[in-house]
């Protein structure tokens, strides 16, 4: 069976910094319970200020220079949307030859894989930007060496870094409740395969820290739901609800879920930008903010369905050789090897302001992008999502479903 995120591919207290926090990469997992420390107030440390820091956003006399590497898919598109939202100056660098381009950002375009491209076109983007960026988003997924060559290139022209990592870099199985202290896998930051997704996530986290120190900021997302998302998750489930009929739904209907809507990460990571924090953050919701039922059933009205859930236990749905995840898209088994993957301690990104939606709001924002946009095509190289609808037949039938 393959682990989720290879389907889906699947510190000390520093000083006070530009108005906020800024935390060392020190002892692992050390950046999360010093966050907790002063978000609790504890008298022997300045408590975190909420006024933004200089090159501050929308609340400040001006917005962040923010460079988005990539910008055009799902989480790139929503850290440019909201940046410009902000008030922050935006360019995207990227290859310009797929996604969509949002309107307002300045783009340059050149394949970040090849060095002297990435360099001439870090040049040019540096000019149209009229000075050194106060944050780059970086939402690479493939070989840690690509991570490198730009953090590098950028650690004399930006402020901050900010790393879409995952979760995924944990060793597996997850351990229930774990925070950033749990083991991470071996990365190479110099490393040219990103073939085992784990593995080139931390190796992209290591350069990050390489280039940029405690102004790195690794964003360690698990489930990344939301409008633009072309993983095709939540896509299917709404289109197989919008079908209607009987719906295998995989129970326990109260299981507890743990995902962030792409937008709040976007939100978060500016922010954390903006206020001078760098670490590694577990950044998704607690776990329980919607279970299988509350996203389901908001699934089911937002698309004015008159489908009918059948809910049908784990065990059932093993037997039947259907695969979590994949098949069943987000859902997982509440138990075994699984149990940690809707189960994370996020406690430091929630001291440090992240806040999440309510799981209808996400649901319906991503009903009215597939409605205006279209559903995405398949990714490259990726697994395809969905039960087979023969598959679904036998086992509700098997239930006298």
């Amino acid at each position: 069976m393959l682990r989720p995120e290879q389907a889906a591919g699947i510190a000390g207290l520093g000083d006070v910094a530009r108005g906020g926090l800024r935390l060392v990469n020190r002892e692992p997992g050390s950046e999360a319970r010093s966050v907790l420390d002063r978000a609790a107030g504890r008298a022997d440390t300045p408590r975190m200020n909420s006024a933004p820091g200089p090159g501050a956003g929308a609340a400040g006399c001006r917005g962040m220079r923010v460079l988005v590497l990539g910008g055009t898919h799902h989480v790139g598109r929503a850290v440019v949307e909201t940046a410009l939202a902000r008030g922050d100056t935006v360019t995207t660098l990227n290859r310009g030859i797929s996604g969509h381009q949002p309107p307002g950002a300045r783009a340059v375009h050149a394949d970040r894989t090849d060095p002297a491209a990435l360099e001439e076109a870090l040049d040019t983007a540096l000019d149209a930007a009229g000075g050194p960026w106060d944050a780059v988003i970086d939402t690479w997924s493939g070989a840690p060496r690509v991570v490198a060559d730009a953090a590098r290139r950028l650690a004399g022209r930006a402020a901050h870094y900010g790393y879409v990592s995952s979760r995924s870099v944990y060793r597996w199985p997850f351990p229930p409740g774990a925070d950033e202290s749990a083991p991470v896998v071996d990365g190479d930051p110099a490393g040219d395969d990103g073939g085992d997704y784990a593995a080139a996530k931390r190796g992209g986290e290591l350069a990050a820290v390489a280039a940029f120190g405690d102004q790195a900021l690794l964003a360690r997302a698990g489930l990344i739901l939301g409008p633009y998302e072309n993983v095709g998750r939540m896509p299917w489930w709404l289109r197989r609800l919008e079908r209607g009929g009987d719906v295998l739904a995989p129970g326990p209907p109260e299981l507890p879920l743990q995902y962030i809507d792409c937008r709040d990460l976007a939100a978060w990571m500016l922010s954390a930008a903006e206020r001078g924090i760098g670490g590694a953050f577990n950044t998704v919701s607690r776990p329980g903010h919607a279970t299988m039922a509350s996203l389901l059933g908001a699934a089911r009205a937002v698309t004015g369905s008159d489908a009918t859930l059948c809910w049908v236990p784990p065990e059932v749905i093993e037997a039947a050789g259907i695969e979590p995840w994949t098949e069943l898209p987000i859902w997982l088994p509440p138990d075994g090897e699984y149990a940690g993957m809707h189960d994370g301690d996020v406690s430091a990104a929630y001291a440090t302001g992240l806040t999440c939606r309510p799981v209808e709001e996400t649901i319906a924002d991503t009903w009215r992008w597939l409605h205006a946009e279209g559903d995405p095509p398949p990714r490259p190289g990726g697994p395809a999502h969905g039960l087979n609808p023969d598959t679904e037949r036998r086992v509700l039938a098997s239930l006298g479903g």
